[in-house]
């Protein structure tokens, strides 16, 4: 089998690169793992997607549908249950229902999201009771499976969905005595700390973290303590919990591993390094979404989805530029997305800052500009114009703090 443009990968990524290539003219194979469409958007039921792609609030089901609507229409092949076994030289070789398949590709968007980190990588003694889950699995079995985690549940990391996810839990009928966050502020969104914690009178503990799990083949006791600076546990302040539940919500890995010995990483995100047209460091490799960089909002990753799916297009035509001009991150940035520039497109960059700031200037080339409330667990996105990169061989971004 031949195709123009393969993408792998069905989420909101995914399906946005594969209707651009297909508005390009491009003949397009959108491949899924999944028994359908939409990725993790199928199991997200509460509403804050599309505020900025649709101008709708939608909930996760309704923004996967207006994709998948689109994709019919304009007859988009979807390959489901169908897993990547191995990426080649234009080459990608498949393990469907039908046995192992090889297509050969023009271009390939690599579209495939992040994963949870796991329990294990947390090194918190204890015993291994069940009881454990990560948010997103306990999303699953509410949402999809119908099922309750358990009864009485604590939250470790005041990410996104582990907010979300104390609303959720707190609606099904559970006991959420708290959610514990070892920095000294949220990690997710201010609204969603307004929406899911302080709405239901959950409690946010913060600058503390779990150093102890008790249970024999069921979970029953937690144990939290307060961090120094250094997070490191203070003595004294240790405090139990009688769970039986306990969520994890301590961050998003990007999932590179299929093409991560083919493309150069970002070294900030640990994502698949790409330029702002979506171009990794393989001119027939594309990539665009969560494994690239962890983004805020769903509606910015189908934005890049759109762009890496253009230009897959335009590179199978031979109408894409081959001049790259590094993007560095400078003072106070911690993740700065994408590593390339590429002066075909406007720059629209994301980043996050280091330390929480009341006021920042943001300097890149000739551009500057302020920014007020600034923090780790917020993505700025902001577009550079080309005369502000005029003549730059190198592009480094700086926040400096203002007094």
């Amino acid at each position: 089998m031949r195709v123009d443009v393969m993408v792998i990968g069905a989420g909101a990524a995914g399906m946005a690169a594969a209707l651009k290539a297909k508005e390009e003219g491009a003949e397009v194979l959108l491949v899924e793992r999944d028994e359908r469409t939409g990725g993790i958007l199928n199991q997200c039921i509460h509403n804050g997607f599309g505020l900025h792609y649709f101008r709708q609030e939608l909930t996760g089901p309704e923004y996967a549908e207006r994709f998948q609507e689109k994709m019919e229409k304009m007859g988009i092949r979807a390959l489901t249950n169908a897993y990547v076994k191995r990426v080649e030289d234009r080459r990608v070789i498949l393990v469907t229902e039908h046995g192992i398949e090889e297509v050969e590709v023009g271009a390939l968007v690599y579209a495939t999201g992040a994963r949870e980190r796991p329990f294990g990588s947390l090194m918190i003694p204890g015993d291994r009771p069940s009881g454990i889950f990560t948010a997103g699995v306990a999303q699953r079995l509410i949402n999809i499976e119908n099922r309750l985690p358990g009864k009485r549940a604590l939250i470790l990391g005041s990410g996104d969905i582990g907010l979300i996810m104390a609303r959720r839990l707190t609606l099904e009928g559970m006991e959420v005595v708290g959610v514990v966050e070892r920095l000294p502020y949220a990690g997710g969104l201010l609204r969603n700390v307004i929406q899911c914690l302080e709405d239901y009178s959950i409690p946010l503990y913060l600058s503390s973290t779990v150093v102890e799990v008790r249970g024999r083949e069921r979970l029953e006791e937690v144990v939290v303590a307060k961090l120094d600076e250094q997070f490191r546990p203070i003595p004294g302040t240790e405090r139990v919990f009688k769970v039986d539940t306990l969520v994890l919500s301590v961050g998003l890995i990007p999932q590179v591993e299929l093409i991560e010995n083919l493309v150069v990483k970002n070294p900030t995100s640990r994502g698949v390094g790409v330029s702002n047209i979506g171009q990794t460091s393989r001119d027939w490799i594309f990539s665009a979404g969560n494994c690239t960089v962890i983004f805020d909002l769903v509606d910015y990753v189908s934005y890049e989805g759109e762009t890496a799916g253009r230009y897959a297009a335009k590179f199978v035509k031979g109408e894409i530029p081959q001049e790259k001009i590094p993007v560095k991150p400078g003072k106070n940035v911690m993740v700065v997305h994408p590593i390339w520039y590429t002066p075909e497109e406007p720059l629209t960059l994301y980043l996050r800052v280091k330390k929480p700031m009341e006021k920042g200037r943001l300097v890149v080339g000739r551009f500057a500009r302020e920014f007020e409330d600034l923090v780790p667990s917020e993505m700025l996105k902001v577009k550079i114009s080309d005369r502000d990169l005029e003549g730059l061989d190198e592009i480094v971004v700086s926040v400096e703090e203002v007094n």
